[in-house]
């Protein structure tokens, strides 16, 4: 594996730093990308208007969702580098990736919840954080976790091993360790890939988080929801928002990877 594995604290401050930055400024893109899987669609929901709705949640969580992720992942990556023989990389690549993206989803779900509520609807965050406690508690926050986890782990699972393996072979055919900026084209292309494959999940995700807004019956099941989305527009529905999405997701993995990747190397510097 790579010998460039910070150590926990040096993964923490990277990953937090990077996350903050990277959401504050791509939060529009997905704001557009919301709207459009929104029942009410694109117009309805406010168009490209007050694209900073619901950034106030996502600020709150970010840095400790980010430090989660890379604290979990680069810990195995370098269990797995001391460990375990080199023919095991992709598998510990995944495992990490998947594992640190299970545990931040504990953080970040809740603030997805409210993020997307005011997206849809141009309410102010903490408007929408109380009515969610009053009617269903604090597990009312935690709407839409098991359909994130169908999204965001097999996304986890892809992008970071493939971001990370791809480094890998660059470095090895210019014979030195990527730079930040060749990092943040692997980012790119890895999660723009993963991207398109977990479209369909994200947007089950997003209808089950709206909470059946703007339809007939509200459904919270996995499977009713897909089948509820094939049902209203076919293919086109379960790959809406597709376009802002990969966009979005490439432009920030290329910015997000890169910039860790930058901030990782000049951290493990003052070793």
């Amino acid at each position: 594996m790579s010998d460039q594995i910070p150590s926990l604290p040096q993964a923490v401050l990277a990953g937090g730093t990077a996350g903050a930055v990277v959401d504050a400024s791509l939060h529009p893109i997905d704001t557009i990308k919301t709207r459009l899987q929104s029942p009410q669609g694109l117009w309805k929901s406010g168009g490209f208007r007050g694209s900073l709705s619901g950034i106030l949640p996502v600020l709150l969580v970010t840095v400790p969702n980010s430090a989660i992720f890379f604290g979990v992942y680069e810990t195995s990556k370098a269990f797995g580098a001391s460990r375990l023989p080199v023919e095991f990389e992709p598998a510990v690549l995944m495992l990490g990736a998947t594992s640190g993206e299970l545990t931040s989803l504990l953080v970040r779900v809740p603030a997805e919840v409210v993020k997307q509520r005011a997206q849809a609807s141009r309410r102010p965050s903490q408007v929408i954080l109380r009515e969610a406690i009053k009617r269903h508690g604090l597990l009312g926050l935690y709407r839409g976790f098991a359909s994130t986890v169908l999204r965001d782990a097999p996304y986890a699972f892809l992008q970071y091993p493939l971001w990370d393996l791809s480094k890998k072979v660059w470095s090895s055919y210019q014979g030195r360790p990527v730079d930040a900026w060749q990092s943040g084209i692997c980012g790119a292309i890895a999660g723009g890939t993963a991207a398109v494959v977990t479209c369909p999940c994200d947007v089950v995700k997003t209808r089950i988080m709206l909470g059946g807004q703007g339809t007939s019956s509200k459904v919270d099941r996995i499977p009713d929801v897909f089948r509820a989305v094939w049902q209203e527009r076919g293919i086109r529905g379960l790959f809406a928002g597709v376009v802002p999405r990969v966009i979005w997701i490439a432009v920030g993995g290329a910015y997000y990877l890169g910039l860790y990747e930058k901030l990782k190397i000049e951290i493990m510097q003052y070793r």
